[in-house]
C-alpha cells in the first residue's frame, strides 16, 4: 500500500496515560442538577454527554465520587441544563469545590426555576432542559460511570427550534450554541454547513 502524505503525520499517542488530554475534541456542555440529602440544589458541569439512541433516553458520565452520581442513586431522577455561550461564567462557576461542610455555597446566587415533574431546579437563561427518570447506571470504566436517563419533559428556548419556513444556517447564527473544547477551551457556534448524507442513508 502506497503511503500518502497524509499518514506521515499521524503519531501514536501514549496510551499508558488518558489519551484525552493530548489533543481536543468537541463536546457539549451541560448542566446537570441534582438534590443533595439536606435538600440543598446542586449543579455540576458535564461535557461527556450524549443521547443514548433515537428515543428519549439521555446519558453522561460521572463518578461515584462525585455527589451527582450518589444523589441520582437515591432519588431516581436529574434535570439537565444546556447553557449558552453568555453563561460560560455560570457554568465554570458550578464546578466550585465544595465546601467544608459539603455545600456549593456559589449555586446559592444561580437564577434558577423549578422542574414541573421531578424535584428539581434549571437554570435561567440556558437554551434546551430536560428532566429525567433514572434508568439506569453502568460501572466498570475505570473510576467512571455512564448514567442514563429517561427525558419525561423537555424545554427550549423557542429562538434554538428549528422550523420548516428558516434555514438551519439561519437558526444556528441567530442562535449561537455552546460548544466544550475539551480540555479547557470552549467555543460559541454561529457558523455551520449542511452535512453530505449519502441518499440511501437510513437512521
Amino acid at each position: 500500500m502506497n503511503e500518502s502524505s497524509t499518514s506521515r503525520h499521524v503519531v501514536q499517542l501514549d496510551t499508558t496515560v488518558p489519551v484525552w488530554e493530548q489533543f481536543f475534541t468537541v463536546a457539549p456542555l451541560v448542566l446537570v442538577g441534582t438534590r443533595d440529602p439536606d435538600g440543598a440544589l446542586d449543579l455540576a458541569p458535564k461535557h461527556m454527554v450524549t443521547p443514548m439512541g433515537w428515543q428519549n433516553y439521555f446519558g453522561f458520565v460521572c463518578t461515584p465520587r462525585h455527589n451527582t452520581c450518589s444523589n441520582i442513586d437515591r432519588t431516581g431522577e436529574f434535570t439537565v441544563s444546556y447553557p449558552k455561550p453568555s453563561q460560560v461564567l455560570i457554568a465554570s462557576l458550578a464546578a466550585s469545590p465544595r465546601d467544608t461542610e459539603d455545600h456549593k455555597p456559589v449555586i446559592d446566587y444561580f437564577n434558577t426555576f423549578p422542574a414541573e415533574h421531578i424535584d428539581g431546579h434549571f437554570i435561567e437563561e440556558g437554551y434546551l432542559y430536560f428532566e429525567c427518570r433514572h434508568h439506569k447506571t453502568v460501572g466498570g470504566f475505570g473510576e467512571n460511570c455512564l448514567i442514563a436517563g429517561e427525558i419525561i419533559a423537555a424545554y427550549a428556548d423557542e429562538h434554538y427550534l428549528r422550523a420548516s419556513e428558516a434555514d438551519d444556517q439561519e437558526t444556528i447564527h441567530a442562535a449561537p450554541l455552546f460548544a466544550y473544547l475539551a480540555p479547557g477551551r470552549f467555543a460559541a457556534i454561529d457558523r455551520s454547513n449542511a452535512f453530505p448524507f449519502p441518499e440511501s442513508m437510513k437512521k
